[in-house]
């Protein structure tokens, strides 16, 4: 019959530091632990004994421990009694002690159940969303998966589910996104001590060499000065005002309406981070805002629209089609094309651009004549946002002014930057 012991978890903790008590079961050799959810410095545990000393409410704490270890070693007895132990590995008799102790704790703390929960518990929606797709991709790929317990979650599973993500076309780094999720429930499934099971560790998520997802100067002056088809012109100007806006995010642009405009400034908090961001509006991109203005939103784009997503596609597949025109002669009259005596073909300039491309461009073009990577880096929102408010618009906001006109100006107009690219006031403006 597998035995029971208190053990205080000190592994990787100080003396003084609070480590976790917990409930070691053996069996055959084999051990595991259910944790009592309370935390004792080394000093407070006398381990030989099996008791709390010097601790405060020390009676107290001894009798909560005591009726926990009791509920354990009742339930190993009643257990062993009817034979449901019996064959059964130390960590499936585990999963049959806390089922027993809470009939709950058996759905609560299966792999999927906790997915779910740690997904939707996020705070950005597009994360959220990502969880979502991934937890539909791992009920695709298993059928069992709802009953799955994280130690069935083994290298060969991870390793076949990434086959399947492999089949349905995902690239590499499109797999890693599932794969990192998967990997940080498990972490915080180990953090809360629901199990020490740890299969990512000799399973490789290192990401690949991504491609070129940026123009350059030259490809960059070409899209803006290209003549477009009247439909592509919207999806134009999109691209244009995300650049001008230092590439900002489409689900933060489509989000934003006239009262994110204070002072000549775009201030927004970014669905991403959560984060507060500020982008001064310059003049190309006020046109552009005038132009296509929305009763609702600050720009139109995608008041018509059930979700921004729908706009990104429609206007990425327009990207993929500015270009040469090519009239070719129908030489075939069919009930398609009898009225017609030609049909368009496009040959694209850039086949492979999307709107995230105008991100990256921004900072490629930016670190190319000059601008600090630092200030690159909190133009794009990387530090930027956590020190920047509505209120105060500190001196990193008047870096990221100058470079931003500096890389409007290089690429609208080329005026060629000067050898220092940033001459920012060193008081902050509010």
């Amino acid at each position: 019959m597998a035995t029971t012991k208190l053990y205080l978890d000190t592994r990787g903790k100080g003396d003084n530091d609070p480590a976790p008590l917990k409930v070691c079961i053996t069996n055959h050799g084999k051990s595991t632990y259910i944790s009592l959810e309370v935390k004792l410095p080394k000093s407070q545990w006398d381990a030989e004994k099996q008791k709390v000393k010097n601790a405060p409410n020390g009676k107290l704490l001894s009798s909560y421990i005591n009726n926990k270890k009791l509920q354990i070693d009742n339930a190993i007895l009643d257990l062993s009694t009817k034979g449901e132990l019996k064959g059964l590995t130390v960590i499936q008799i585990r999963e049959k002690i806390q089922e027993y102790i809470n009939p709950s704790v058996k759905d609560e703390n299966l792999f999927l159940s906790r997915f779910k929960r740690f997904g939707e518990s996020r705070a950005a929606e597009r994360t959220k969303e990502i969880y979502a797709t991934t937890f539909k991709k791992i009920t695709e790929f298993d059928r069992y998966a709802s009953s799955l317990s994280f130690e069935q979650i083994t290298k060969e599973w991870l390793s076949n589910f990434d086959t399947f993500l492999k089949g349905q076309g995902l690239v590499k780094n499109s797999r890693n996104i599932h794969l990192r999720n998967i990997r940080a429930v498990f972490n915080d499934a180990i953090d809360n001590e629901i199990t020490t099971h740890y299969p990512m560790r000799k399973f490789d998520i290192n990401p690949e060499e991504t491609e070129k997802r940026s123009l350059s100067i030259a490809e960059l002056r070409k899209l803006f000065s290209c003549r477009v088809e009247k439909w592509q012109e919207r999806y134009l100007d999109y691209f244009k005002l995300t650049f001008f806006l230092i590439g900002i995010n489409p689900v933060d642009l489509c989000s934003c309406t006239e009262e994110n405009i204070k002072d000549g400034r775009l201030i927004y908090k970014r669905h991403k981070t959560g984060r507060m961001y500020s982008i001064k509006v310059e003049d190309e991109a006020i046109d552009i805002i005038n132009k296509y203005k929305g009763k609702k939103l600050l720009v139109n784009f995608t008041e018509h629209m059930t979700t921004y997503h729908t706009f990104v596609g429609k206007a990425n597949k327009a990207y993929k089609k500015i270009g040469d025109i090519i009239k070719v002669e129908n030489k075939e009259k069919t009930a398609h094309n009898r009225k017609f005596s030609y049909h368009i073909q496009y040959k694209p300039f850039f086949p492979k651009l999307s709107i995230y491309w105008a991100r990256h461009t921004w900072a490629t073009i930016a670190f190319s004549i000059g601008i600090p990577e630092e200030i690159i880096a909190e133009a794009l929102g990387h530090s930027h946002g956590n020190r920047t408010t509505a209120i105060y618009i500190d001196k990193s906001v008047v870096n990221i002014d100058a470079a931003n006109r500096k890389v409007l100006d290089y690429v609208l107009y080329k005026e060629q930057p000067k050898d220092n690219p940033l001459e920012a006031p060193c008081e902050p403006i509010k």
